[in-house]
C-alpha cells in the first residue's frame, strides 16, 4: 500500500540515519549481565552537563522570563559576542559577534551555510570518509556530493581536490578533528586547502565540532589571521561535545556579515531562534567551565590512547588514524564491515558503525573499516572491547 501524498524524491532515495539503523540492530537481542553492550556507535557524551552548570540553567529557567520566549534568530547577542572573542583569542584572528550565529546544533548550522552556497545540481566535495549527515543533508537538497578520497593517513591532498572541482562545484567541506577517522588536519594543510578554495571563488567550510579534544597545542590553523578569511572560510563549532549539552542543540557558525543576512532567512525559516537555555548553558560554560573542560580532553586523549594500544595489539586489525572521539580501523575479517557489524551485535556484544556508512556505496574501502566511538567507553570497556573483537571469527 502507497501514501496517497506523493514523496519527494530526493529525500525517499536519501539513506536512513545510521546511527538510529544501528540501533535497530539491538532490537529481539539480550545481552547478559556479565556481558553486557559495548556501545561504539556513537560519538555523544551520555552524562548530563556538571551540576554547577545544570543550577545555572535551572536558575535560568525558573528566574528569567526571557528563557521560555523567543530571542534573535542570529542568537542571543552575549553568546555571539563570547564566541567571537573565544575564536579570535583561540586563533589569534579577529572575529566580530556580527560574524557569528548560533544555531540548533552544528548540523544545522552545516545545513545553513550550505543552503547559503548551493542550489541542487551544484557541486561540494567532500572528504571520505566523510561524515553521514553532511551526505545526507547534500543529497536531500540535489547537491552533488564529490567524493575526495583521502590517504592511507587518513588526510585529504588538495592537489587531488584541484582536479575534482568542476564549473557547478561551490564549496569544499574539511572536518578537523574528523568524524568518522579522528584525523587531525595539520595547519598547513589546512591553508593550503583554504588558497585552493580562495584562488577557485569556492567557499572553506570547516567543521570544528571536536576542536576542544585536539591533542596539538598551538593554533590549529591561521586561517582567522588571514585579510578577507570571511569571504572564503565558513566555521562550524558545537557546543554539544564540549558542555554536554547534546539535547540542548547549541552550535555556531563564523562568517561573513554579508552571509549572515542569508544564513538568518534560513534560521528563521527552520527554528525561529535557537535554544535559549542552551544558550544560557553555552554561555555560563564558556565563563565557568575552562578547566574542567580541560580535564575532559584530558580523559578522552588518554581513552585514545588505551583505544589505539588495545586494537593495534589485535592480530590483523589496523588503526589507520584516532583521535577527538574516534577511530577508523581497517578489520582482518572476510565480509564486508556491513554484515560485521550486524554480526558483532549477537556474536560480541559490540554495537559499532560499518565504514559503508561512511563511503560511497562504489568504494571498495567501506567495507574493509569499521567506526569506533571510544569517547563513551573507559579504560576497562576498552579493554573488554579488544577481548571480544579478539574472539570474532570468520
Amino acid at each position: 500500500m502507497t501514501d496517497i501524498a506523493r514523496l519527494n524524491p530526493v529525500l525517499a532515495a536519501t539513506v536512513a540515519p545510521p546511527v538510529m539503523e544501528a540501533r535497530r540492530w539491538l532490537a529481539g537481542v539480550s545481552f547478559p549481565p556479565d556481558r553486557p553492550l559495548i556501545n561504539v556507535s556513537q560519538a555523544a557524551p551520555v552524562d548530563p552537563p556538571p551540576m554547577a552548570l545544570r543550577q545555572a540553567m535551572a536558575e535560568a529557567a525558573l528566574n528569567r522570563p526571557e528563557a521560555h520566549l523567543y530571542g534573535p534568530v542570529l542568537g542571543n547577542a552575549d553568546l555571539r559576542g563570547a564566541v567571537a572573542e573565544e575564536f579570535s583569542r583561540s586563533y589569534g584572528g579577529a572575529v566580530g559577534p556580527a560574524q557569528v550565529a548560533i544555531t540548533q546544533g552544528c548540523n544545522q548550522a552545516f545545513c545553513a551555510a550550505i543552503t547559503t552556497l548551493a542550489q541542487a545540481g551544484d557541486q561540494v566535495i567532500l572528504p571520505t570518509p566523510w561524515y553521514f549527515n553532511h551526505k545526507m543533508w547534500l543529497d536531500m537538497q540535489g547537491i552533488q556530493a564529490v567524493p575526495l578520497p583521502c590517504g592511507d593517513d587518513l588526510l585529504p591532498d588538495p592537489d587531488l581536490a584541484a582536479r575534482l572541482i568542476g564549473p557547478r562545484c561551490r564549496a569544499i567541506v574539511l572536518v578537523t578533528p574528523n568524524n568518522p577517522s579522528g584525523a587531525e588536519y595539520p595547519a598547513d594543510l589546512v591553508a593550503r586547502f583554504f588558497d585552493l578554495a580562495q584562488s577557485r571563488g569556492l567557499a572553506l567550510i570547516l567543521d570544528e565540532t571536536y576542536r576542544d579534544f585536539d591533542s596539538r597545542s598551538g593554533l590549529p590553523h591561521d586561517l582567522l589571521t588571514r585579510p578577507g578569511w570571511d569571504r572564503t572560510v565558513i566555521q562550524l563549532y558545537s557546543f554539544s561535545k564540549a558542555y554536554r549539552l547534546t539535547g540542548h542543540r547549541v552550535g555556531a557558525l563564523i562568517a561573513s556579515e554579508m552571509r549572515m543576512a542569508q544564513v538568518e532567512k534560513f534560521l528563521d525559516t527552520v527554528a525561529i531562534c535557537p535554544s535559549q537555555l542552551g544558550q544560557i548553558g553555552a554561555l555560563w560554560g564558556m565563563g565557568n567551565l575552562r578547566d574542567w573542560l580541560e580535564g575532559e580532553r584530558a580523559e578522552i586523549l588518554a581513552r585514545r590512547d588505551a583505544t589505539v594500544a588495545a586494537l593495534s595489539a589485535l592480530p590483523g586489525w589496523r588503526v589507520k588514524s584516532a583521535g577527538a572521539y574516534f577511530a577508523w580501523v581497517q578489520h582482518p575479517l572476510a565480509e564486508s564491515s556491513t554484515d560485521l557489524a550486524r554480526r558483532m551485535v549477537t556474536d560480541i556484544g559490540v554495537l559499532a558503525l560499518p565504514g559503508t556508512m561512511f563511503m560511497p556505496a562504489d568504494d571498495p574501502a567501506g567495507s574493509r573499516h569499521l567506526r569506533i566511538a571510544f569517547a563513551n567507553i573507559d579504560a576497562v570497556q576498552i579493554a573488554a572491547l579488544a577481548d571480544r573483537l579478539r574472539g570474532l571469527s570468520g
